[in-house]
């Protein structure tokens, strides 16, 4: 197709279709994720040099602020600075335009300047956001002994879907420090998350100070040391060293919570309550129904055998948590408190004679009404503090808190029924939003329980049907970390199932188109390999589907991304680009014990190899029925 037909197209695009550009020339050039609302691609490019200034109003501390952040970005990817200026061809400034809320904000990139307008801060930070993204990653010309940086002729407008886009980091399972978790939060930023779930309690460690119970971190806040398959573990002895683990002291909260706000992301919280306490137990075990002892949980099987609820009966129990979130909502600013509310096993509650004796003076009739007892005495607690209680669904169990907000992640289900009961939701179901998960073949991913590809990512409907809209204010993605060791196991599971949930979070549902966004997806690659992040790449390897057709084993394979070939072998041999090109439906071979398979883009080997024995997919085709 010639260029004049493209652009030809392009133009019908704009004036008939109202929709966001796609098919034109310079598409190739955007990596923008997520993807704005809308965008016209111009003919031009913008040159910046050395001495091309940032034009912002210089009294302005703030503006100030963000003209120093997009140096600090743009130094990374050109290996320059700017000069920030009373006046400049790039400009920041604020507007009054009600079309664009509070986080949407108006670019435009012209041949002799660059605009960027918002009604806010936040605004133009989302902006700056994707003014960096539109940067090429791999193209510098050089002209007078000058690197020029060109940046192609654009129009966006662009604001979120939902206001709540969030990520959940869980430190707990295993300690992130200070400086990893502020590299998590700057990170999140550049892709327009502006929610910091924090996950600090659970039962293999407790990492917040509070000064008023200091055994919650010096006790609850270190376990042995173990590696290994959770919940396979060893569990903790007497003669252990309780080495492993670490906490954050009320400083370092402040601290991150500083730097989440330069980033406009606001931290909220999570302390989960009442099961997930065993760390709780173990440093005040007069809080538990059956008196203890009780050790930091490491990994090992303990749920209904061992006791992780907090009673619900005993006074001192809510004296303490009194004490743990007067301290908590004092460290946080955000309106809202995560205070979990899952997963509580009542089997010792239903033996313990204080929680019996709570249900009968409370004229309660059960465990579960016991349970949201228990979780509207602790909102009490928050809301005369001027905050907000989240929690899991779970908290939907014998009746929800006035004004709580539920977090759904058992699918959808808990949320549609907190909506018709008139409370707000976040959408965080499982099977599209929990990124512990596999996110390739368990052949060659990190052991884990179940199976959440990019693709699945992609497709989170985080608006059901038949319900009112205008109660789910947002959704989140969720890491949880049992199987994720070290920081940069972290990176690996998060991105790039993050590009996904967010342009999910961020665009209307209709504007969706998987092919493109694999396109952005490989050039944020580029990106993260200049700045040596970690991720997966998973989206490349080969999917191997096997199945009982007419008593015989068959298997199928594919892949998430077009464009691949796939190799495979019966023989043992490690397969290659010389190897069999699969094509259609494979029978096996008779007497062969080992199916390998690799995907290749042209002479490039893109994904990892798999290696299956004939009797692991037979296991498979049983595991599904």
């Amino acid at each position: 197709m010639d260029r004049q037909k493209i652009l030809l197209l392009l133009i019908f695009s704009i004036l008939f279709c109202g929709c966001t550009v796609r098919e034109n020339i310079k598409d190739e050039l955007i990596r923008i994720i997520p993807l704005p609302n809308y965008y016209q691609l111009k003919p031009g490019d913008f040159d910046i040099d050395e001495h091309t200034a940032i034009g912002i109003e210089v009294a302005d501390s703030d503006m100030v602020a963000l003209a120093e952040y997009f140096n600090t970005k743009f130094v990374r990817l050109t290996g320059y600075r700017l000069p920030v200026k009373p006046s400049g061809k790039i400009r920041f400034d604020l507007t009054q335009d009600s079309t664009l809320g509070s986080e949407g904000y108006h670019i435009s990139v012209a041949s002799d300047k660059i605009e960027i307008e918002a009604n806010t801060y936040h605004g133009v930070f989302n902006g700056i956001q994707s003014l960096l993204q539109l940067i090429p990653l791999n193209t510098v010309r050089k002209s007078k002994q000058k690197s020029l940086w060109e940046i192609g002729c654009i129009e966006i407008r662009d604001k979120p879907r939902f206001a709540w886009r969030g990520l959940m980091l869980d430190v707990s399972r295993h300690f992130f420090t200070k400086q990893e978790v502020m590299r998590y939060i700057d990170l999140m930023a550049e892709y327009k998350y502006n929610v910091f779930h924090w996950h600090l309690t659970d039962d293999q460690g407790w990492r917040v100070e509070i000064k008023s119970l200091p055994r919650l971190t010096s006790v609850g806040a270190w376990r042995a040391p173990r590696v290994g398959n959770w919940w396979e573990r060893t569990p903790q002895s007497e003669s252990d060293s309780l080495s492993y683990g670490g906490f954050y002291t009320q400083d370092d909260i402040r601290e991150i919570v500083e730097y989440a706000q330069t980033r406009f992301i606001t931290v909220v919280p999570e302390i989960d309550i009442p099961g997930h306490s065993m760390a709780f137990l173990a440093a005040y075990p007069e809080v538990s129904c059956s008196g203890g002892p009780f050790s930091v949980n490491v990994g090992n099987t303990f749920y209904t055998k061992e006791e992780n609820s907090l009673c619900a009966g005993k006074e001192k129990t809510f004296a303490l948590l009194d004490s743990v979130f007067n301290e908590i909502a004092s460290l946080f600013p955000s309106t809202y408190i995560h205070i979990g509310g899952d997963e509580c096993y009542k089997g010792f509650w239903e033996r313990c004679p204080d929680c019996r004796k709570r249900i009968l003076t409370e004229n309660l009739h059960n465990t579960d009404e016991l349970q949201s007892y228990f979780i509207r005495r602790v909102s009490s607690f928050l809301q005369k503090r001027g905050k907000k209680v989240i929690g899991w669904d779970e908290i939907l169990e014998g009746g929800l808190a006035p004004d709580a907000i539920v977090m759904s992640w058992r699918g959808t289900k808990g949320g549609i029924e907190a909506i018709r009961q008139g409370h707000h939701v976040i959408m965080t179901p499982f099977e599209y939003c929990y990124l512990d998960l596999y996110q390739g073949d368990p052949a060659v991913e990190p052991n884990t329980y179940s199976m959440l590809r990019l693709q699945d990512c992609y497709k989170f409907p985080i608006v059901p049907d038949d319900v009112d809209s205008t109660f789910i204010i947002g959704g989140q993605g969720n890491l949880w970390t049992e199987s994720v060791p070290h920081y940069r196991q972290a990176e690996y599971m998060t991105w790039p199932r993050a590009f996904a949930i967010s342009e999910t979070l961020w665009n209307e549902s209709h504007t969706k188109n998987w092919e493109f966004f694999i396109q952005r997806v490989e050039k944020q690659f580029i990106y993260f390999d200049r700045l040596g992040i970690n991720y997966a790449r998973s989206m490349y390897d080969p999917i191997v589907n096997p199945f009982i057709d007419d008593g015989e084993l068959k298997i199928e394979l594919s892949t998430e991304v077009d464009g691949l070939d796939i190799f495979y072998s019966f023989d043992n041999t490690t397969p290659d680009l010389y190897s069999n090109l699969y094509t259609s439906t494979l029978s096996v071979p008779k007497d062969a014990s080992m199916l390998k398979v690799v995907t290749y883009k042209g002479l490039q080997q893109k994904g990892k190899q798999i290696s299956l024995t004939i009797d692991e997919l037979r296991r498979r085709v049983e595991d599904k029925k």
